[in-house]
């Protein structure tokens, strides 16, 4: 897994706004553990909004 989060953010929010309805399912999609997502992505002050689906 990318652990620069600036990539990782880009990532996943492409991921999500392409191909899933969710972090969720993205999460289950991709066989990624969402925590650990969630922990690179917030040291860097992203969270995951789902009204919009994506990290800011």
């Amino acid at each position: 897994m990318v652990k620069d989060p600036e990539i990782l953010y880009s990532m996943v929010n492409m991921k999500l706004r392409d191909c899933y309805d969710s972090f969720e399912d993205y999460c289950q999609g991709e066989d990624v553990d969402g925590t650990e997502i969630e922990v690179i992505l917030g040291s860097a002050g992203y969270h995951y909004n789902k009204e919009i689906n994506q990290f800011r």
